[in-house]
């Protein structure tokens, strides 16, 4: 009897390490749902941290192109970024075999860490995935870390090259109320204008931020017979239909869906605060998400196209605000409450920078312009980004119908008259085609 309990001693031990080893030696899965997931705690923090809609373009563009270029290291159907952007060189290669999805991964969250406020929250993301994965395989976490940081480091270093600190120490905007075309500060914050500088970032694939320069806007004239008189009256026009028709309204619906103002200001009383909303270039990382579950897209081709969509918004970005600080023109709201009643308000809160051309029109020709080269002209979606907000899912037939219909967004709320949408989708287009056209990613 003596005898078995020793045994037993023995035994038992032996099992606990062999269990313990066993389990420390699982091959280690990342999903496409485990990139989503990263995808969408940057998204909850940047809503947090309140980021403007060009800055928050950047936070995306660049951790998606770490990851992106190390799936690309061991699948022969994507080619590596470098050459294809000018200023981009080659990401080191591992030392070892490596894990290339984990370490895309954690490229992906160590570098959006990096262009968040809210460190900490990343890092509470961060170390609870870092848990599970040393827990199922410490050997292969611990090498797929090791390159993903590495890759993270290399990215970080080129990223930090590209003007963005610099334009932290430039001048703010300097309102001109002398003269009358110019943009001022509008209701109710009456906020500075938002980066006056965002055409000094480097570009990816443009060859500078005025390559697709538009048209100049209307000429400014309050004479009624003028176009841009025109297209002001009928700013106004839409509102008082719009408020004859209330909440029934499609084009209320349509102008609240795609509002996408990360800080809106509410007055209640003797208090001012902040509702916070995601931007445009979030609202259609979101639509890469939904095409690419649609799609059943596999991991790679997962990164695939948020980063071939994150490069087409940062890009459309720097185009658009280097045409709103030449153009600097003067919002629909300032004139209206000059010229036709002092009282009214836009049916969305209108953002502090000039008019032309309407951000949103730029960056959703742009980014619907690179998803319909990837997954067809007619994919047809349920766009569900909105409804954390309270907002309804809406149905769209393409890609580019949704792009058209964010543009016209921008009339029905308000802010914007009809040259800066039109034009601007035109804009945004263009600089997709050009993504598309320049850069390479599939064999």
């Amino acid at each position: 009897m003596i005898r078995k309990h020793y045994k037993l001693l023995f035994v038992i031990p032996f099992l606990v390490f062999s269990y313990a080893c066993k389990k420390n030696t699982e091959p280690i899965q990342v999903t496409t749902d485990n990139f989503h997931q990263s995808v969408d705690k940057v998204v909850e923090i940047m809503v947090h941290d309140i980021f403007s809609p060009p800055v928050a373009s950047r936070v995306f563009a660049y951790p998606n192109i770490a990851a992106y270029e190390i799936i690309a290291q061991n699948d022969s159907a994507y080619n590596s970024l470098n050459g294809q952007i000018k200023h981009f060189g080659a990401i080191p290669k591992p030392k070892k075999k490596v894990n290339y999805p984990l370490a895309a991964l954690i490229a992906h969250i160590d570098l959006s860490k990096q262009l968040i406020f809210s460190e900490q929250k990343m890092e509470e993301y961060r170390d609870s995935l870092y848990t599970v994965w040393k827990t199922k395989n410490e050997k292969e976490f611990e090498e797929a870390k090791e390159y993903g940081l590495e890759v993270a480091g290399f990215i970080a270093n080129w990223m930090n090259k590209d003007n963005y600190a610099q334009t932290r120490t430039m001048s703010k905007y300097t309102v001109d109320s002398d003269i009358e075309s110019r943009w001022q500060p509008t209701p109710p914050s009456y906020m500075d204008g938002l980066e006056p500088h965002w055409n000094k970032i480097r570009t990816f694939v443009l060859d500078s931020a005025a390559q697709f320069k538009p048209i100049p806007p209307p000429a400014f004239s309050m004479d009624k017979d003028s176009d841009f008189y025109k297209e002001l009256k009928e700013v106004y026009d839409i509102s008082l239909q719009l408020d004859k028709e209330g909440d029934t309204s499609e084009k209320i619906e349509i102008a609240q869906f795609w509002d996408c103002n990360p800080y809106v200001s509410v007055t209640r009383g003797h208090l001012m605060f902040a509702v916070k909303k995601i931007t445009p270039g979030a609202h259609w990382i979101g639509i890469v998400k939904i095409a690419t579950k649609k799609s059943e897209s596999d991991f790679n081709k997962t990164i695939y196209a948020y980063t071939k969509t994150s490069i087409a918004i940062a890009d459309a970005f720097i185009s658009c605000w280097d045409e709103k600080y030449r153009s600097n023109l003067v919002r629909p709201e300032t004139l209206i409450n000059k010229y036709f009643n002092d009282e009214w308000k836009p049916i969305l809160q209108t953002p502090p920078f000039p008019e032309y051309t309407s951000g949103h029109s730029v960056v959703s020709g742009a980014a619907s312009t690179v998803l319909t080269s990837i997954f067809g002209d007619n994919f047809d979606f349920k766009d569900d980004t909105e409804t954390p907000y309270g907002l309804p899912v809406r149905s769209f037939p393409s890609f580019k119908a949704a792009a058209d219909e964010a543009a016209i967004s921008r009339m029905y709320g308000g802010i914007h008259y009809r040259a800066a949408v039109e034009v601007g989708v035109g804009q945004g287009r263009k600089v997709g085609d050009l993504v598309v056209e320049n850069i390479k990613m599939i064999n």
